[in-house]
């Protein structure tokens, strides 16, 4: 039996009836890591002696009938930018290269709770600022897919180590569509909760009011356990919202019949990959086909979208990265003269080029003169936004469209143009700015054979509605794995 290529669940399952031992997965996932890692790179740390541990303590846990979630025992991995007690955590930058938390964010404490057993950190864009995980300090990772073109970003390494097999699942961090964007461009599935349902406690920021962790794996059914293990109030986060509900799995039902799906025009205008708009109005028929009552409809502010947000996301990056000034903790200049020189020179050597380039546009922006003519009304437009969102869901139960304009680029192509990078989150970062839930789900193939994502988007705390219909369409197709998980098996 091929334990990595089950899904979480599946896998699950075979632990609780013993068919499988903790600590048998977890050493079937770090020797498949052993064996691509040198390929996809798709983790910045990997934790052997710690997963052996975890696992073992896990398996005693589960015999004794303490443990008995759907996920005990499960091997999976968590974003570089998520706080591990004990395991190095540098937000794939230099200025972290040795910062090893005294805490656990309290997502992987939830996540351990429901009896996980944590490989290692996987790569990302540099403190999240990316869309490609080529901005690590730690080079980049490659797309299983395909090893010349870019996972997506910034939870590039945690998309690519799902798709490669390496884990069941994995955590990721979704600030202006961190999970979903590479979800789609890794053909794996990634779920950005209403904001506030997971705890940020731990998260390392960079835009705080737009931060989220979030589940990726296989299937939506892997997705929405992963999220019923992590969501949870936490005082400790002044975000963090107490839900009535956090049953997600209920929703996980093949009947989209009534459900009224929303798709903007805006999302189907100039840029949009021609194989990518098939793809998605496909499976917008499918939905139909099942039942769904489908229709086109004008969402507006689309174009004001992408400004709003790196304003405010580089505003929000600018003021939380002045804490990595040298003088705690992470990277210091090995050479220099008084306390302004140090952090000069710690911050200048520490940060690379896109960290640098969004903390000068968030100074300026939040610099007397320019305050009100660009952050003020960035945050008033980031109102409008949210405000055209509800009159869409006055109307419709899910919004329906593309994750990203394109598949994934080449390696090396987003980075010679940061313009055309940022561009590249237009179907995303309105979710971010209105604080709604959304899924990415593998829904077709271009003709290069690279996977093409389809996002719903759901009202704020309305997950399920999203759930129930990606489910619904997930129903109809098989889930494809990348020829590096078929060859490492023959």
């Amino acid at each position: 039996m091929d334990i990595m290529s089950l899904t979480a669940l599946e896998m699950g399952r075979k632990i609780k009836n013993k068919e499988i031992g903790v600590v048998e997965a977890a050493k079937a996932a770090l020797d498949r890591s052993e064996a691509l890692e040198s390929i996809v790179h798709g983790f910045v740390t990997l934790d052997g002696e710690g997963a052996i541990r975890s696992a073992q303590r896990i398996q005693k846990l589960i015999d004794e009938g303490t443990l008995t979630g759907p996920l005990a025992g499960v091997p999976m991995a968590v974003k570089d930018n998520i706080c591990t007690k004990g395991l190095l955590t540098t937000c794939s930058s230099k200025i972290l290269y040795n910062f090893v938390p005294p805490y656990s964010a309290q997502a992987v404490l939830n996540m351990e709770k429901a009896g996980a057993v944590i490989i290692g950190k996987t790569n990302m864009d540099e403190f999240a600022m990316g869309s490609t995980t080529e901005t690590s300090a730690y080079g980049v990772t490659r797309n299983p897919w395909n090893m010349d073109h870019v996972p997506g970003g910034s939870s590039g390494g945690s998309c690519a180590v799902v798709a490669s097999e390496e884990v069941s699942y994995s955590l990721g961090s979704d600030t202006g569509g961190s999970i979903r964007q590479p979800s789609s461009f890794c053909g794996v599935t990634g779920i950005k909760p209403t904001y506030g349902t997971v705890s940020r406690y731990g998260l390392i920021a960079y835009g705080s009011s737009l931060d989220q962790i979030g589940p990726v794996a296989k299937n939506v059914s892997d997705c929405t356990a992963i999220l019923e293990a992590v969501a949870s109030f936490d005082k400790k986060d002044s975000t963090s919202v107490l839900r009535e509900n956090y049953d997600f799995s209920s929703a996980l039902v093949d009947d989209v019949k009534g459900m009224k799906i929303g798709i903007p025009r805006d999302y189907f205008g100039q840029g949009l990959d021609e194989d990518v708009k098939a793809a998605v109005m496909a499976a917008a028929s499918i939905l139909e086909q099942k039942g769904a009552i489908v229709e086109e409809f004008d969402l507006s502010l689309t174009e004001y979208a992408i400004p709003a947000y790196y304003v405010i996301a580089s505003a929000e990056a600018s003021s939380n990265l002045a804490r990595f000034d040298g003088v705690k903790y992470g990277y210091r200049a090995p050479e220099f003269e008084g306390l302004h020189e140090m952090y000069k020179k710690s911050r200048s050597q520490g940060f690379g080029a896109e960290v640098k380039r969004r903390i000068m546009l968030g100074s300026f922006v939040l610099s007397s003169g320019y305050y009100d003519a660009y952050y003020l009304k960035a945050l008033r437009t980031k109102a409008l936004i949210k405000e055209a969102f509800d009159k869409a869901f006055a109307k419709y139960d899910i919004i329906l469209g593309p994750v990203a304009p394109s598949t994934a680029p080449r390696l090396g192509e987003s980075l010679t143009d940061p313009i055309k990078m940022y561009l590249g989150d237009i179907y995303t970062i309105a979710v971010n700015l209105a604080g709604l839930p959304a899924i990415s789900l593998p829904c077709g193939r271009d003709k290069k054979g690279l996977p093409i994502g389809l996002q719903l988007i759901g009202d704020c705390f309305k997950e399920n509605n999203i759930i129930r219909a990606a489910y619904s369409f997930e129903q109809t197709r098989e889930y494809e794995r990348p020829e590096i998980a078929k060859e490492e098996r023959r």
